[in-house]
């Protein structure tokens, strides 16, 4: 006699197997369901959602990567559908909620083609077979956009519905600046355009700097608050006294041994102020921290200086400036330095920023 198996005894107590038909259904079901939830958003009249997490926290939107993001969905049919929209953002920076609509009504065409006993293989076939008729039909419909006109009009197409309608006809403007300074040909690296934002202001105080700003604020009261025709360092490295590297004891017996010891701490940073003086920096980036001493010395030296520098910021620096990032105070030279027209400190809302 055959023994029987329950399901329960192979997979883990509470799975459920779907097969066939059922489970069909239920992933084009699924991912329908997050394509109608977005799909309001769409158009003249589309709708703001407004999504509250498990903290109570509550967004309002109607940008479709921002809600799907936002969703918490667990049905992985459904959780493809978000990544359709990831994608798109990712790739193109809009249509996100298009992108999800139209994966939504090819699934429920699908499905009635489904109904009529067409064998999915057939289906995905043709819907492959589509996609590159489409494609070559868009690219014989395509223009390509080159004189600013256009491009403003296609901004301000993407800023539409992003609650940023009032200042749209500014910030489009803006946007094709930017992308145009960083332009070389037909290629953009996005990662040449850095956004700062900082609350405070209205939309039209909005600018484009054509160079680095980095949200720090000069370290010493005493430093030039600008400088021009500058000669730049970039530092990784602490201007401080460094710790020993293996645990160690100093035992101080006399009132001498300490003004001596502390006399030497001095001495050490100092030099640190005169090797970098002597390079001809005339500002420096540190992307580890400044000791107070070391800050007053820089200043004395007329030195702008600012601290704990983000990396990503030291090499949008580096980039823009011609500088060569350097790990070690002592191995700085004339030729590691970058050049800018103009350092300045500038205070942007309630906080001061440093414009390069």
């Amino acid at each position: 006699m055959a023994d029987t198996i329950r399901q329960g005894e192979i997979t883990k107590e509470g799975t459920q197997r779907f097969m066939a038909r059922d489970a069909q259904r239920m992933n084009i079901l699924a991912g329908r369901i997050v394509a109608e939830t977005i799909r309001t958003t769409l158009g003249p009249r589309g709708m703001d959602k407004m999504l509250v997490d498990s903290m109570g926290d509550v967004v309002i939107t109607n940008d479709g990567a921002t809600i799907l993001k936002e969703m918490d969905i667990a049905h992985p049919a459904a959780k493809m559908i978000v990544e359709v929209a990831k994608t798109q953002d990712d790739e193109v920076g809009d249509g996100t909620t298009t992108a999800a609509v139209i994966a939504g009504e090819l699934l429920k065409k699908a499905e009635e083609l489904l109904d009529e006993k067409i064998h999915p293989t057939v289906v995905t076939k043709g819907y492959t077979l589509a996609a590159e008729k489409a494609m070559k039909l868009l690219d014989e419909i395509s223009t390509k956009a080159t004189d600013d006109v256009t491009l403003k009009k296609v901004a301000i197409t993407t800023l539409t519905g992003k609650g940023a309608e009032v200042g749209r006809e500014y910030l489009a403007d803006l946007a094709v600046k930017a992308v145009k300074s960083v332009a070389e040909g037909n290629e953009v690296d996005l990662e040449d355009i850095k956004l700062e934002k900082k609350e405070g202001g209205s939309l039209e105080e909005s600018r484009i700097i054509y160079g680095v700003t980095i949200d720090k604020e000069v370290v010493h009261s005493g430093m030039p608050k600008s400088v021009k025709n500058a000669k730049i360092a970039l530092v990784d490295a602490a201007l401080e006294i460094e710790k020993t590297e293996t645990d160690a004891k100093i035992n101080i017996s006399s009132p001498e041994q300490l003004s001596l010891f502390l006399e030497q701490e001095e001495k050490m940073l100092r030099e640190m102020a005169e090797k970098i003086k002597a390079t001809g920096a005339m500002v420096l980036f540190c992307q580890k921290g400044i000791d107070d001493l070391a800050q007053h010395y820089l200043a004395k030296h007329g030195i702008l200086a600012a601290r704990r520098v983000k990396k990503s910021d030291m090499e949008k620096l580096a980039k823009a400036t011609g500088a060569r990032i350097v790990s070690n105070i002592n191995e700085l030279s004339k030729d590691d330095l970058g050049e800018a027209g103009l350092v300045e400190e500038r205070k942007i809302a309630k906080d001061e920023m440093i414009f390069v």
